[in-house]
């Protein structure tokens, strides 16, 4: 049976040909009929990986009937360690097999294990796997120091998947650098765009979750797929399930974390990172992985503060169904904290199925001497009814801010870093390592000094028209979009705890709303009063 293995698919001095041609001239000259028995592995790495483990020869392995002969090009297409090959020298022996290396330093190397009893066919097979683990060893550390050295040069690409939204591109002089991937930076303005809302077209601000959503009905690729359709690979891949389970996917979904996660790297400023972390030259500047980045300082830290606006704590009490209207708007009058939307759940025993608001100060650990409770469908006719009798008439105008530039993010930042690399000080115990140590301080302090030097510029906000009433976009808007309506206008809904008497519509003396953003205050004031005006003219 004839073993083939590449590493890397792309390596033409190792090909399957050329290892192929001579794993047959091997087996010819020894008498050996391969057939048809072949076990191909590409993109299977050997240390990372024992003759067991891999796809197709593993598979042979386990049907050791099947042939009498393993012929391998080399002995580093076996294996990479000494442990390796132990294991595959007693199966051999196990199973009374012949191992054949076509080339080698001293040619043909041909390991017969159906004599058990023979000494110097073990010791040769110790002696080769040992050479084998030692070359793996310095080839590891060779990319190491390769990869480390790359990671300091400015603009320089060591290799791998790129981020998102860049691509490699042949450098002048030798290598690769980072340019800017056109069909995915198109993806990350689409996600931008959606996500601070389009003014000029009285597009709505979007949620992360309602993002993804779309990206995934559109049939976007994910970040994850995009490299692999670029590359000619299949998608999806291996991902976790729950405790123990591997799940196997064919494409891998856009997910509201990941988009953050994109949005919030430093990645997109073009820098390169380690472990999520600055990669930083002498001076404490970050080294650059490209000359295009897609954002600048500026747009990454409005990018930046719009998400930790909108960031919910998940864990909090007041966490509420997302398809809620009044998130955040409705309030118990009683203790002036949020109510939360309730759902009877399938098991309990009670036969009424109205969701309502609730005064969610008892989940929160507190008291409240007049806890209120309101039908959500009373509560959401009431918010609407208000919210478009005073402003409904208005036109819709959206604040664009036009960026400045602040140094403080970025010093916040830094300074984090240099207080986790202070905090390593105890560990060190070697004067080498301190003289690397005292370097990345330095470093750290000097960026710090840089930054502190810099002027901050105040960002202009600008306001845009729409040329389109509230009663108009409401009208077409869905659940989410209603809800950044009331809460960029400041809308709040107070409820009293109600009384006795079987009510079958909505006491309005139990709520009231209004709109607390300044902007829209006067606004409500003038049409609630001109409203007031024309009902009194019409008796």
């Amino acid at each position: 049976m004839s073993a083939l293995r590449l590493s890397v698919l792309t390596d033409e001095t190792t090909s399957p040909e050329r290892q192929r041609e001579a794993n047959r001239g091997a087996a010819s000259a020894l008498g050996i009929d391969l057939a048809d028995r072949e076990a191909v592995d590409l993109g299977v790495s050997a240390s990372k990986t024992t003759p067991f483990q891999r796809p197709e020869l593993g598979t042979w392995l386990r049907r050791p009937d099947d042939f009498d002969a393993l012929v391998f090009w080399r002995f580093d297409r076996a294996v990479r360690s000494m442990d390796d090959m132990h294991e595959l020298a007693k199966w051999a022996r196990d199973h009374r097999k012949m191992i054949v290396f076509a080339e080698g330093p001293g040619g043909r190397l041909d390991l017969d294990f159906r004599n058990p009893m023979n000494p110097m066919t073990s010791l040769m097979v110790m002696l080769f796997a040992f050479a084998a683990q030692m070359e793996a060893q310095a080839i590891r550390e060779r990319v190491t120091s390769a990869q480390a050295a790359m990671r300091m040069m400015p603009l320089r690409w060591r290799g791998s998947r790129p981020p998102y939204g860049y691509m490699p591109a042949p450098l002048e002089g030798g290598g690769y650098t980072l340019v800017q991937d056109p069909e995915a930076v198109g993806i990350l303005e689409r996600i931008i765009r959606e996500l601070m809302g389009d003014p000029s077209k009285s597009v709505l601000p979007k949620s992360l979750a309602a993002i993804a959503r779309g990206l995934n009905e559109d049939g976007i690729p994910s970040s994850r797929d995009h490299w692999s359709l670029k590359k000619g690979r299949k998608t999806g891949g291996k991902t976790g399930g729950k405790a123990g389970e591997t799940v196997v996917r064919g494409r891998f979904a856009w997910r509201h974390g990941a988009i953050k996660e994109l949005l919030t790297s430093e990645r997109m400023l073009g820098w390169k990172t380690q472990d999520n972390n600055p990669v930083r030259d002498s001076e404490g500047a970050p080294v650059m992985a490209t000359a295009e980045p897609i954002l600048t300082r500026e747009e990454f830290d409005v990018i930046g503060a719009v998400l930790a606006e909108r960031s919910v704590d998940n864990k909090k009490p007041d966490r509420v169904d997302t398809v809620a209207l009044l998130l955040r708007v409705i309030h118990c009058e009683g203790c002036g904290q949020r109510m939360y939307l309730h759902r009877p759940a399938a098991s309990s025993k009670s036969t009424s199925k109205t969701e309502t608001y609730k005064c969610g100060a008892n989940t929160r650990g507190h008291k409240c001497d007049a806890p209120a409770i309101i039908k959500r469908e009373w509560a959401d006719e009431y918010a609407e009814s208000e919210f478009l009798r005073m402003l409904g008439a208005l036109e819709v105008t959206h604040t664009r801010t036009i960026p400045g530039y602040d140094p403080q993010p970025e010093i916040d930042a830094t300074l984090a870093e240099y207080e986790a690399h202070r905090a390593e000080r105890e560990r060190i115990k070697s004067k080498a390592a301190l003289v690397s140590w005292e370097k990345h301080r330095d470093a750290l302090d000097t960026r710090l000094a840089e930054l502190e030097g810099r002027e901050k510029v105040e960002p202009r906000i600008e306001e845009v028209r729409t040329g389109k009433t509230y009663s108009r976009i409401w009208a077409s808007a869905d659940t989410e979009g209603k809800r950044q309506l009331l809460q960029d206008a400041g809308a709040r809904l107070n409820v009293k705890r109600g009384t006795r008497g079987g009510w079958r519509t909505l006491d309005e003396r139990r709520v009231d709303f209004d709109v607390r953003h300044p902007f829209f205050t006067e606004a409500a004031s003038e049409f609630t009063a001109m409203a007031a005006e024309l009902e009194a003219a019409a008796q």
